[in-house]
């Protein structure tokens, strides 16, 4: 799947701000919660450790505060729906090809 990295402060404060969809998924580090203020479109969120092993995935409606997970490194978006089309939940392990 396409993955775009959102490393810096400016980068994950956009996250997926102003867009009307996305292609793949944004993978926001270092990343705990997430919000859906002012989005246009639900996401998927996946929470991940530093291992890249998912902690928990949600499904978020815009206009939604997603609550910290502390053991959370990262946090992967995807349009709503796609974390089940690829078969990502808790447990599995996800890795970054570059």
């Amino acid at each position: 799947m396409p993955l775009e990295i959102a490393a810096s402060y400016r980068a994950r404060t956009k996250g997926l701000l102003g867009r009307d969809g996305v292609e793949g998924a944004l993978l926001l580090s270092p990343a705990n919660s997430v919000h859906t203020f002012r989005m246009r479109f639900a996401i998927d969120v996946a929470y991940l450790n530093r291992d890249l092993e998912v902690i928990a995935v949600r499904t978020m409606r815009p206009g939604r505060l997603g609550l910290p997970r502390p053991r959370s490194r990262y946090v992967l978006e995807a349009e709503a729906g796609a974390m089940a089309g690829w078969g990502v939940g808790p447990g599995a392990r996800l890795s970054v090809e570059t």
